[in-house]
């Protein structure tokens, strides 16, 4: 990191999503200071993506932080309970739902970001082309970015922290349009919930739907390995 560059905590969870953030921030000027959580998550392989990304970006850091929220379950990415595969129900929040995950996620990154005197935080949420999760909606946002500058000295003492969400009104066709644009391999990016155990993914998941779409909307090949 030189003197005079900005320096950003991206939350890299390994996705398509996170890698364009990563993408902007990088492009915006900022060093790339990459939190990913090991959460103990089903879908483990995104953990090597995140590492490819952060590599491939030039992160000044990466911090894989282990968080075993299995111990908590509740949610298909985090105890036995099946990922669903019927396709994308907007009626209800469905149960690959981890419950408060952002809200814990970008508390390590505000954490993170004051023990480094960062303060711009970037996270890849969007609330078009998504699976209904509460913690990825502009309010829900707005709201963590107010209670950051309520509980931390910096903010206190008027060294403001922002979040960033450069995705939140982007459908995945856009977000795919903008991984090609910054030039990213989007291949190098990880969606799938329920890996086969050949580490292709599924096709079948909320996730794999909203990613094979997206690409298809985009007018884009999708290089991912579908099994």
């Amino acid at each position: 990191m030189t003197a005079n560059e900005k320096s950003a905590v991206v939350l890299l969870s390994g996705g398509l999503d996170s890698m364009v953030v990563a993408g902007l921030a990088r492009e915006a000027g900022y060093a790339i200071l990459a939190l990913t959580v090991d959460y103990n998550q089903r879908h483990r392989i995104e953990l090597e993506s995140a590492a490819r990304i952060a590599a491939h970006l030039g992160a000044a850091e990466h911090i894989v932080l282990p968080l075993d929220l299995r111990r908590f379950g509740g949610s298909a990415l985090t105890a036995d309970i099946n990922v669903p595969k019927d396709g994308v129900d907007d009626s209800s929040i469905p149960v690959t739902y981890v419950p408060a995950r952002n809200t814990i996620f970008l508390s390590l990154c505000l954490g993170l970001a004051e023990a480094r005197g960062a303060r711009d935080l970037f996270i890849g949420v969007n609330a078009l082309d998504y699976s209904g999760y509460p913690d990825c909606r502009p309010e829900f946002i707005r709201a963590f970015e107010d209670m950051a500058n309520l509980a931390t000295k910096a903010g206190v003492e008027g060294d403001r922290f922002t979040v960033h969400t450069p995705l939140q009104h982007m459908t995945k066709a856009d977000i795919a349009r903008e991984a090609h644009r910054l030039g990213l391999d989007a291949g190098m990016s990880w969606t799938c919930y329920d890996p086969t155990p050949d580490n292709k993914a599924c096709g079948k998941c909320d996730s794999c739907r909203l990613r094979a779409k997206g690409f298809i909307d985009a007018g884009l090949p999708d290089p991912t390995a579908y099994a």
